[in-house]
């Protein structure tokens, strides 16, 4: 009994959730949110603790100062309509959150809500979720929610998982840096190729300290996967959703175009990660393109004068491999003694008009119809760029659907696997054809021992 309660402590611990995108979370494989900004640690208590009646529920989210002031906001409303309950709120920055979370759960003190990402599904797998499913159509309302996103939340047949933002995928583009380049901004359409071609003009035209992407071998590689009918995680039959022979060819791409002068630095890359937006190259204009999840443009046109837009990913065999899905979501917890209250929040988060007003696009856009048009009817220039993506997505997606990726079992250890061996390549550690072969010998190691 004492090793497997340490076995499963242990496990909890090593689940970390990568740099969204998932966050979020660019975005990690298996989720569209990437916030990564800086936050103050500790708690941000939405409430000053509860009065003799109340419910108290403590509610734990990741972010930046400016999404916890918003989560504030709401909780705070959501608080004034429902009297009876109190909440108390806290957050992390991307970077602590997952381990003071797990940490929380293997002691038995986990919030009664939490928000997880692309990782949600190691946490089903745990059981430390709460089972959603008796509150439907009672305390929490799901009448308006968008069915892929219910589904997504639904694992061995309980709802399990509330999406709170939705996003897609696409390049952030800085059309600033391409207008003194005076090169084209690249349309929905275009290929590879034809990105490996701009990454280089970009470069060329601009000069020494100008690079035209970032290198996003590891987060676009589900992508790129799935443009050629395959996926990292095979989740209904829990197995790897490639060989090491599919995913070859996509090294091979990022090398030749580094090699081609088109990439950032390795050096550059390492200080100055794509995933941090305060670092970002593409705010400072040294970086004109990278893969992110659409809800970090607003965030990112915020830092800088040079205007920034999005367009689809380069197309492959079977289209872009991108849709519309959960940028990160709420969960509640198993042993919560108040069940129905967390339903009741949550069914708030995703359907009340002036809680969306609040929250605006911070996690992805509305995953309701009603809360999406009520947000663009007064959206201001950077979210009307969104919505109208977001909408070019979801009506490709009609024609060329795909399935929605989950983060494979033992994620942390895959994503750090992945980026370790981008590096080893990029800093000529290692040939491509060597550290791919390393890569999914790794990956198939770590999969095995996590699912």
């Amino acid at each position: 009994m004492k090793k497997t309660i340490l076995a499963f402590t242990l496990a909890l611990l090593m689940t970390v959730l990568a740099a969204c995108s998932g966050g979020t979370s660019g975005g990690p494989p298996g989720g569209a949110d990437a916030d990564s900004g800086t936050a103050n640690t500790g708690s941000a208590p939405a409430g000053d603790g509860a009065a003799a009646g109340q419910v108290e529920l403590r509610v734990m989210w990741w972010g930046d100062q400016a999404r916890a002031d918003r989560t504030n906001e709401a909780l705070k409303l959501f608080m004034e309509k429902n009297p009876d309950i109190q909440v108390v709120g806290e957050f992390a920055p991307n970077s602590g959150y997952f381990d003071k979370l797990n940490t929380q759960l293997a002691s038995g003190t986990a919030p009664d809500v939490f928000f997880l990402g692309g990782n949600v599904v190691d946490y089903a797998k745990k059981g430390v979720l709460l089972d959603l499913g008796p509150y439907v159509g009672k305390e929490l309302d799901l009448k308006d929610m968008d069915k892929a996103m219910v589904e997504y939340g639904t694992f061995d047949g309980k709802l399990q998982h509330i999406s709170a933002g939705a996003n897609a995928r696409g390049i952030i583009i800085n059309t600033s840096m391409f207008e003194k380049a005076g090169i084209p901004v690249p349309q929905d359409g275009w290929t590879w190729d034809d990105y490996a071609a701009v990454s280089k003009q970009i470069s060329d035209k601009l000069g020494k300290g100008y690079y035209g992407t970032y290198n996003f071998t590891f987060d676009g590689m589900d992508i790129y996967l799935k443009q050629h009918g395959k996926q990292l995680y095979d989740m209904p039959n829990n197995q790897l959703g490639y060989t090491e022979a599919d995913i070859r060819p996509w090294f091979d791409f990022w090398q030749k175009t580094a090699e081609a002068g088109g990439v950032a630095t390795p050096e550059l890359q390492v200080s100055n990660p794509p995933t941090d937006t305060g670092k970002s190259l593409i705010i400072t204009g040294k970086v004109a393109m990278t893969l992110a999840a659409s809800n970090q443009l607003a965030a990112m046109q915020g830092m800088t004068q040079d205007k920034l837009t999005l367009v689809q990913v380069p197309r492959g065999q079977k289209g872009t491999g991108v849709v519309f899905e959960s940028s990160q979501g709420m969960s509640g917890y198993a042993k919560t003694g108040h069940p129905a209250e967390v339903a009741r929040l949550m069914s708030f988060w995703v359907n009340d008009p002036d809680a969306a007003k609040i929250l605006g696009n911070d996690r992805g856009v509305p995953v309701t119809a009603a809360n999406r048009k009520l947000l663009e009817s007064d959206a201001n220039e950077v979210d009307s760029i969104i919505y109208d993506y977001t909408s070019r997505v979801s009506k490709q997606a009609e024609s060329e659907p795909f399935a929605v990726s989950y983060n494979l079992p033992g994620f942390s250890e895959f994503s750090k696997l992945a980026e370790t061996t981008v590096q080893e390549i990029g800093f000529g550690k290692k040939t491509v054809e060597q550290a791919v072969v390393d890569f999914y010998s790794g990956t198939v190691k770590i999969f095995e021992s996590n699912k």
